[in-house]
């Protein structure tokens, strides 16, 4: 995120904040996930003093017996401009869509399955599934900068 932010607005402080999502620590269905990203945007902006701050959510959507992996980013600035991004769905493998049909969180079972500790606090699924290819830090980061598109070319998005 940091090098996506330096790139967009140079001169920007970055401060990481850990605000609750409102939606549990393994949300489930689309809606849940962008409803997280709002809720950790709007939480994020009330409690620093940042011009613009940014909700990151990432989730699970369930699908017959399929679950995929998805991630979505909320901007809001002080005057109520909001950005919105979402990734598309990466497959999970099927004994964790079982695993998380049955209530665990999605980093539980990844650590489980490769034996690690914590693992979405570092690669997250996403870099332990595609042999760190993509990050976790890394997918979040490229939602931040579409997230910020509306900021960038506020003309094209004014309502």
């Amino acid at each position: 995120m940091r090098r996506i932010l330096e790139r967009l607005a140079p001169r920007c402080a970055l401060e990481a904040l850990n605000v609750p999502s409102g939606v549990g620590a393994m949300p489930l269905g689309e809606d849940a996930v962008r409803a997280g990203a709002h809720a950790r945007a709007r939480a994020a902006l009330e409690r620093s003093g940042a011009d613009v701050a940014f909700g990151l959510e990432g989730g699970a959507i369930l699908e017959a017996r399929d679950a995929w992996l998805t991630g979505h980013v909320v901007a809001v600035t002080r005057d109520g401009r909001l950005g919105e991004a979402a990734w598309g769905r990466m497959l999970l493998p099927h004994v964790a869509a079982e695993r998380l049909r049955a209530g665990e969180e999605l980093g539980d079972i990844i650590d489980d399955l490769f034996e690690r500790k914590e693992s979405k606090r570092q690669a997250g699924a996403i870099g332990i599934l595609t042999e760190g290819a993509m990050s976790r830090t890394d997918a979040f980061a490229y939602l931040v900068a579409m997230a910020c598109a509306p900021f960038l070319h506020p003309e094209l998005y004014a309502s």
